[in-house]
């Protein structure tokens, strides 16, 4: 009789991966069993990417750090111009502020020998005049009809230019303590946009607050470093910029001749330890000479 032969079914790709198998590790002398491992296909296959991807993260991280020192060219290069870089912008900086210790050494002379009607040099601006050409205006002149709008805008009520002493009347019953005693560098002028008053002081003298009022402002900027602003009555507020540090909070309740501040050199647009004080009334800004005595 023929033989009938039984044909086995065929495992898919997943029973293969799934089948789970036992790896017996015997002793060659007594073939006794020492330890055994169960495994499937895909549990190997799993640790065999894994290990393969670690292995070349870790192979590409020494080849990009550690081993690049050695065998890559460029590397070299790389640090060099870094540190070139660096040193640039070391060398760039040390000029400006070299320049601008000679600028305020200038400035502290000319107040010294008593030349303080033109104030002082800005810094930035003599450095930027001295490195980079700027057009010429001097030159313009305004049109008739321009000049005539002038003075009329002169003569009417909303100028600040003609802020009659009689409207400070209120301000004129204050009294107002002095923020810090010392040479005036720059004096008011809105024709220059310079709305306060520039007093040299050294480094950690404290800031003394004017009158009665309210802290409305206790924030740094950009041009005027830590500034700090407060409200009186009669709708006045008295600005103090350029401090090294503030020691009140917005909301704070200080009293005539409270320290809220320290002098300092912070923001940009300064060139030395001083302090920068405006007095705003009735939202027009107005000379605190006429009003403290520095």
């Amino acid at each position: 009789m023929p033989k009938i032969q039984i044909l086995k079914p065929k495992k898919t790709i997943s029973e293969r991966l799934t089948n789970k198998y036992l790896m017996v590790i015997r002793n060659e002398e007594n073939l006794a069993e020492t330890s055994n491992i169960g495994f499937t296909y895909a549990k190997v296959l799993v640790i065999s990417v894994s290990l393969f991807v670690l292995l070349f993260a870790f192979s590409l991280f020494l080849s990009k750090t550690l081993l690049a020192k050695w065998f890559d060219p460029k590397h070299a290069q790389m640090e060099a111009n870094k540190k070139l870089y660096e040193l640039a912008l070391k060398v760039d900086s040390l000029a400006v502020e070299v320049y601008q210790k000679d600028m305020f050494i200038q400035n502290f002379q000319r107040v010294l020998s008593g030349d303080t009607a033109s104030g002082f040099t800005d810094p930035a601006e003599a450095f930027n005049a001295e490195n980079r050409p700027l057009s010429a205006v001097g030159n313009m002149k305004l049109a008739p009809s321009d000049s005539l709008f002038r003075k009329e805008f002169e003569k009417n009520e909303f100028s600040l230019v003609t802020l009659a002493s009689g409207k400070y009347r209120e301000l004129q019953e204050m009294f107002f303590f002095t923020p810090i005693t010392g040479f005036v560098s720059d004096r008011y002028d809105i024709k220059k946009g310079h709305y306060g008053v520039d007093v040299v002081a050294k480094t950690n003298e404290p800031v003394k607050c004017v009158a009665d009022g309210v802290v409305v402002l206790a924030s740094w900027t950009q041009d005027s470093g830590h500034v700090i602003a407060v409200q009186h009555r009669g709708n006045l507020v008295s600005v103090y910029k350029h401090n090294a540090g503030l020691l009140k909070k917005v909301g704070s309740f200080v009293n005539a001749g409270d320290i809220i501040a320290i002098v300092g050199n912070s923001g940009e647009m300064t060139d030395g330890p001083h302090l920068h004080f405006e007095m705003w009334y009735n939202g027009n800004s107005i000379n605190p000479e006429d009003f403290v005595t520095f």
